[in-house]
């Protein structure tokens, strides 16, 4: 049962980076293409990518259910950016329906969109430098002794962390104008959504290098690590290999096989990673690591937290598909 909850968590992950994250990169990308396409991205968000949410949801319950010392560790080192990181994603949100729905259309629009645009920039950021808080070696093993700096800000705040966080912005960000493609309403639209997305895919390029070379010169092993894994190292070959492809479907304005590149390019960057660290969830200062099996919660737990999860998906998935078939039929091909 413990394996099908970490099947489940790590499934949450991968679908809440490729289609949640999609939501925080259209508020990016609006930054740079400008007010002349809201309606467009305003659309392709409600309702559909909101719902995507569900899949943050499930990791929180998971870790707390399944996976309570994680959970703990989480919430008491790197509780200044998950808090940062929430707050982004109730004003995101709460700009959002102001600025769609609200029946008077005044001068408080203009901060509704400056909400929306700012907190989608910045959250995934810190989404980012949670996740590279978890495993740059920064966390305190005790809380006894230690400095503020050093309990809470040093574990998420270095140069690492913040590597991963722009590499999780330009991710978004190139997610979003992958699938905006789709989306678009007229030539222009689509011209301004693929050329978004050749350049989010530079800067991505270019984001994962700059998290190779923080790693060094934060003294971790992350490179070393993906050339001595076979299956990191082809992952990433594989991607390499399939960039030439996307730029093509990209020329030509293939949605479909844009769309589904994109997502391959991500789910093998982002299974090179996983691959390289399980089952390491946390790492300490002091050289230890906290793993999923050490840190999981006791055997009934799991397997009733199994069970709910593959009862819930019955409900979620379908759910779900029915949501994307009545509004999104209209997606370009």
């Amino acid at each position: 049962m413990l394996f099908i909850v970490i099947a489940f968590l790590v499934i949450s992950l991968l679908f809440y980076v490729l289609f949640g994250g999609a939501d925080f990169g259209a508020g990016i990308i609006e930054i740079f293409a400008g007010r002349r396409h809201y309606q467009t991205i305003s659309k392709a968000i409600a309702p559909v990518w909101e719902a995507n949410h569900i899949w943050l949801i499930l990791v929180v319950v998971i870790l707390f259910m399944g996976f309570p010392l994680i959970y703990a560790d989480m919430s008491r080192y790197l509780h200044i950016p998950l808090l940062a990181l929430l707050v982004g994603i109730v004003l995101r949100g709460c700009a959002f329906t102001f600025r769609h729905y609200d029946a008077i259309k005044d001068r408080s629009q203009h901060w509704y969109t400056f909400i929306f645009r700012i907190s989608s920039l910045f959250t995934p950021l810190f989404l980012g430098m949670v996740a590279g808080g978890m495993l740059v070696g920064r966390m305190p093993a005790t809380i006894n002794g230690g400095s503020f700096y050093s309990l809470f800000i040093a574990p998420w705040f270095n140069l690492f962390c913040v590597a991963v966080g722009i590499f999780t912005v330009c991710l978004f960000a190139f997610l979003a104008a992958v699938y905006l493609i789709g989306e678009a309403r007229t030539e222009e639209e689509t011209h301004t959504f693929v050329h978004a997305a050749r350049n989010s895919n530079i800067a991505l390029v270019l984001a994962g290098g700059l998290v190779f070379g923080a790693a060094a010169l934060e003294g971790l092993p992350l490179v070393s690590l993906f050339i001595t894994n076979t299956g990191a190292i082809a992952a990433l070959v594989l991607a390499t290999l399939s960039l030439p492809l996307l730029w093509v479907s990209l020329v030509r304005k293939q949605v479909i096989a844009s769309r589904l590149l994109a997502g391959f390019q991500t789910l093998l960057v982002l299974g090179a990673w996983f691959w390289i660290e399980y089952p390491v969830a946390l790492r300490y200062a002091d050289g230890k690591a906290l793993t999923l099996f050490d840190a999981a919660a006791p055997a009934a737990t799991q397997q009733q937290l199994a069970i709910a999860l593959l009862v819930g998906s019955l409900l979620i998935l379908p759910a779900l598909f029915y949501l994307l078939r009545t509004f999104k039929t209209h997606v370009r091909v």
